[in-house]
């Protein structure tokens, strides 16, 4: 069984920065890639950012030249925002691409971030 575990959410004022983590455990052969949803009030879920094993990034154009993600050589993702906006308020979801006896997607819990303008 894989397991998610998401971190560094919080409230914070417009302008502002926040780090999120997410950290995955269990049986693991290899990660895919990793990437970062989020999602708002009555709204969809929607890509924010993506990482795959070999380090190609691929972002939202609404988060463009303010988040950036990253992976560490273990099962740790990250996503630096910086300049947040109210517009960025919302749930924020890790997906990882797990072989782990099988291949499939995992999720983790959710962090809400909140910007206040």
């Amino acid at each position: 069984q894989v397991q998610l575990v998401e971190s560094g959410g919080g409230l914070v004022q417009a302008g502002g920065s926040l780090r999120l983590s997410c950290a995955a455990s269990g049986s693991i052969s290899s990660i895919y890639a990793m990437g970062w949803y989020r999602q708002a009030p009555g709204k969809q879920r929607e890509l924010v950012a993506a990482i795959t094993a070999g380090g190609s990034t691929n972002y939202a154009d609404s988060v463009k030249g303010r988040f950036t993600i990253s992976r560490d050589t273990k099962n740790t993702v990250y996503l630096q925002m910086n300049s947040l906006k109210p517009e960025d308020t919302a749930v924020y979801y890790c997906k990882m691409s797990v072989l782990a006896g099988s291949y499939r997607d995992y999720w983790g819990q959710g962090t809400q971030v909140t910007v206040s303008s």
